[in-house]
């Protein structure tokens, strides 16, 4: 498993060699391997072709699976007419600037952008391979029940209508959609508030949703730093913690520092490549208990 490359290109074709992978007419391959994308392909990095390139060509030979990340689930939203003139990500100022960099290096309206879109579509959301789960932000059920029964095809993506449902803010369909993807999130007791990594004032906070003992307000927010220590020790809703004993990895969290492990059960693979960190790897191989001696990277 990979986790998110963010236009890493170089980074990328590091870790594949690392990883004793070997690039052969057109895709890397390994002689009994198969890679796992996370997601989060686009945005940010210098060379977000070249990693659609790479990720596109392994997942057509067969050398590489690749899962669905909020980058991907917004960018379908910002090219995809709604309907009514407008856009199922709408083209405000922030959401643009957001997405610029993918669209002022891929070319807005060109052929590979519309290949882009199209290959993005084909990228479910979740995969449960028995003894491994993965998925880009959360694993949960009761959101993952909601998409299969209006919004996913037989292989687990988007079709047309439930794209749109997806998209539709306040829909129960985008709410679990922004659960699997983007992470659940809660509101902060009144009074608190905290600035995210773009600078934006933020009510509602993320939660450790795979750590069995974060059980308060201090403990399972996430993003807040120092000001975590100011939140009450009130109980937080228990709903989204992953119990099970079959591991999950995901990505999307912007970890730091030397890659680890968050548990032997569920743990997180993006390590900020795209803000000096590491590109991160987890070689699994069939183990039901996670190890750190498992983990590769490669700096950004």
């Amino acid at each position: 498993m990979i986790g998110d490359i963010h236009g890493h290109a170089d980074a990328l074709h590091r870790l594949l060699t690392k990883l004793d992978y070997r690039e052969r007419d057109g895709a890397y391959r390994h002689s009994d391997r198969r890679a796992i994308f996370l997601g989060d392909f686009i945005d940010r990095g210098p060379e977000q072709v070249e990693v659609l390139r790479v990720v596109r060509a392994m997942a057509g030979a067969g050398t590489a699976r690749a899962i669905m990340g909020n980058h991907e689930f917004n960018a379908l939203g910002w090219g995809t007419p709604d309907g009514s003139g407008g856009f199922l990500r709408p083209h405000t100022e922030e959401n643009r600037k957001q997405h610029a960099a993918f669209l002022d290096q891929i070319g807005e309206g060109s052929p590979a952008y519309r290949e882009a879109l199209a290959w993005f579509t084909c990228l479910p959301i979740w995969l449960d391979l028995g003894g491994l789960r993965v998925v880009h932000a959360c694993w949960h059920g009761a959101s993952q029940h909601r998409l299969a029964a209006t919004c996913l095809d037989a292989t687990g993506c988007l079709h047309g209508p439930g794209l749109h449902k997806a998209l539709c803010d306040g829909a129960p369909e985008n709410r679990a959609a922004e659960i699997l993807l983007k992470g659940p999130e809660i509101r902060l007791p009144a009074g608190h508030s905290f600035r995210d990594k773009d600078g934006h004032i933020r009510h509602d906070a993320r939660l450790r949703w795979w750590d069995r003992e974060a059980t308060t307000f201090r403990s399972a927010t996430l993003g807040l730093g120092e000001g975590a220590s100011a939140l009450p020790d009130d109980p937080v809703p228990t709903h989204y913690r992953y119990d099970d004993s079959v591991p999950v990895m995901f990505g999307h969290y912007w970890m730091s520092g030397r890659p680890q492990l968050l548990s032997s059960t569920a743990s997180c693979l993006d390590f900020s490549v795209a803000k000096g960190g590491v590109l991160t790897a987890y070689r699994w191989s069939g183990e039901t208990v996670l190890s750190n001696d498992n983990l590769v990277w490669a700096p950004a």
